[in-house]
């Protein structure tokens, strides 16, 4: 590709850092500005990465006519205002997750997208993952039969935002999060599933959070901690199809099993973490020939058997990778906008059902979504 795909990066915290960096390992992508109300810290980063533009108003920013597209690396309860203008300017959003602090500002990101007919792509990294390249690999190949169930976990032992030593207070509050665990680490297990499952269409929700564990006083003040540290959920969707979620910031356990997806020929456990493929590796489950048969797979070698035999298999290393190879026209962009709609469905359905202490379906979820966003 001759033209290299330009991209403007709004907010430059912790979110902000990581992103610019992972451009950095993109030949095809070039950050042309960023922008934070932090002027000294947003000039930092430029100076740092050798990027030529630097505001403070996203608006200017948004104005360029030499920017394709924006990444929004911004708290939840701004990414709606600020997608929602960018779309609106002609841009291509991505978003860090999940996709807003509400179901209804995430219907209104997406509406905006298909009106503008625009781009939008939201991070999961989930689905770049190599066991859930594998299973959707198997799950397409019609090895795991008719799907039926499956289960989300996410585990921290004492890993909350702030109070348990880092990160920002703006984590731990409804104002700038709308949420706690779900939001923040649930996003990308439940949309990890949801993509291995065709993305089902969501009938009813049960769930319960928590916020049950002790943390120093002076940092529960500081924090404004009113988010929850602990969920659980069961959701029911079309075609007969449920699934269990345990999310967890923290918790006095010594860890919980990884994600799995069951069907009527053959079963997959997902590592539990990145760094757990040796005690717990990916696994595949089924019968042959009246023998129960567990399975695992060297997902090191089978990524890289890939990488040289399939064309354009690098768009799907990472969200990022395969933003910049979307634009780039190369490959089509995953539903992640979609997936991420239906995330966040979920997740305001578990809290819904926790307020109102029943099961609740999705019409009720959608009825009662309103607006958390927070204009800038």
């Amino acid at each position: 590709m001759e033209d290299k795909v330009r991209i403007g990066i709004i907010g430059t915290g912790q979110i902000g850092k990581m992103h610019i960096e992972r451009y950095q390992l993109i030949s095809d992508a070039e950050i042309v500005a960023v922008c934070d109300v932090n002027e000294a810290e947003a000039r930092r980063l430029a100076e740092q990465f050798g990027i030529p533009h630097v505001y403070t108003n996203y608006r200017e920013m948004l104005a360029r006519d030499d920017i394709m597209a924006v990444d929004v690396c911004l708290h939840n309860n701004f990414h709606a205002p600020v997608t929602v203008a960018a779309l609106q300017s002609g841009k291509h959003v991505y978003c860090e997750k999940p996709i807003a602090g509400s179901y209804a500002d995430g219907k209104t990101m997406c509406d905006m997208a298909d009106a503008e007919h625009r781009m939008l792509h939201i991070q999961m990294s989930t689905l770049y993952r190599p066991e859930t390249k594998a299973a959707k690999t198997l799950i397409d190949g019609g090895k795991l039969g008719k799907l039926y169930h499956a289960r989300s976990t996410g585990f921290r032992r004492r890993g909350r935002p702030y109070v348990d030593g880092y990160g920002t207070a703006y984590f731990t509050r409804k104002e700038t999060a709308a949420g706690g665990a779900l939001l923040d680490m649930g996003v990308y297990h439940i949309a990890q599933m949801l993509y291995l499952l065709g993305n089902p269409d969501v009938q009813r929700i049960s769930g319960k959070v928590y916020q049950e564990m002790e943390m120093q006083e002076d940092r529960r003040q500081d924090s404004g901690f009113n988010v929850e540290e602990f969920a659980v959920g069961m959701v029911k969707f079309d075609h007969n199809i449920t699934l269990d979620i345990m999310e967890a910031w923290s918790v006095h356990m010594g860890g919980f099993e990884g994600g799995s997806v069951l069907g009527s020929q053959g079963g997959i456990r997902l590592p539990s973490a990145l760094t757990d493929q040796i005690s717990q590796p990916f696994s595949f489950h089924s019968t042959v020939c009246d023998i129960d048969m567990d399975s695992t797979v060297d997902l090191a070698k089978m990524d890289l058997r890939w990488h040289r035999l399939r064309e354009n298999e690098s768009a799907y290393d990472s969200s990022q990778h395969h933003w910049i190879a979307a634009l780039a026209g190369h490959v089509p962009l995953l539903p992640t906008a979609k997936i991420a709609l239906n995330t966040m469905l979920i997740s305001e359905g578990i809290y819904l059902s926790d307020q109102l202490g029943h099961e609740v379906s999705a019409e009720e979820i959608v009825n009662n979504s309103k607006s958390c966003s927070v204009l800038v």
